[in-house]
């Protein structure tokens, strides 16, 4: 499973966090590894390529339309995540680490929790979108960080407000984070985001 996607996989300092960092559409493993230095410079990270071509775009699972997810494939590429970050652990050997996903990286880190696949406990989730109503597990072992822009015409915050209020009643400590924008990365969310990782929140 180690082959499954085409990964990046930084050894940083003894003692420091390890990230695994999901991108979203179009992006790719090595721009999503760059936030690692916003996040902790020393950290490890592991950072994939999404297998599923949208056009020139690279992405982790394929939908039909705008926020209208094939869930079928959706299922497959989750599964298949799991496997590889249990494999990834294993080889590299990671005993703990946080997710980190934007956009569509978000949207399958988040239903690994959903499904209760793979090795994460922890996640930051920037701009998630989860337009199904999922059948929530037990998360009570899980701390999340979501974060959001107010005017988001991708991830519609109603969505969001829904997503985060899921995550609390599953039992999962849950911090969230709304700010006045869109869909577009801000560098609050990412101090949000180091101290999370740091455990400072």
């Amino acid at each position: 499973m180690l082959t499954a996607y085409d990964h990046i996989w930084h050894r940083g300092a003894d003692g420091a966090p390890v990230l695994v960092l999901f991108h979203g559409t179009g992006s790719g493993k090595e721009d999503i590894a760059g936030l690692a230095q916003h996040i902790d410079a020393d950290a490890s990270y592991l950072a994939m390529d999404g297998d599923v071509m949208e056009g020139p775009m690279r992405r982790f699972f394929r939908r039909t339309g705008e926020g209208v997810y094939d869930m079928t494939d959706f299922a497959r590429a989750t599964a298949k995540m799991a496997g590889f970050l249990e494999a990834a652990f294993a080889e590299y050997g990671i005993t703990y680490a946080v997710g980190i996903g934007y956009s569509n990286g978000a949207n399958i880190l988040a239903n690994l929790s959903l499904t209760g696949q793979g090795p994460l406990r922890r996640a930051v989730l920037m701009h998630p979108l989860t337009p199904h109503d999922p059948d929530w597990p037990d998360l009570s072992d899980w701390q999340v960080l979501i974060t959001a822009g107010n005017q988001d015409p991708i991830c519609p915050l109603p969505l969001t407000e829904r997503l985060i209020a899921g995550y609390r009643a599953a039992g999962a400590d849950v911090e969230a984070m709304v700010l006045p924008g869109g869909h577009g990365l801000q560098w609050a969310e990412l101090d949000a985001a180091r101290r999370f990782v740091a455990g400072d929140t």
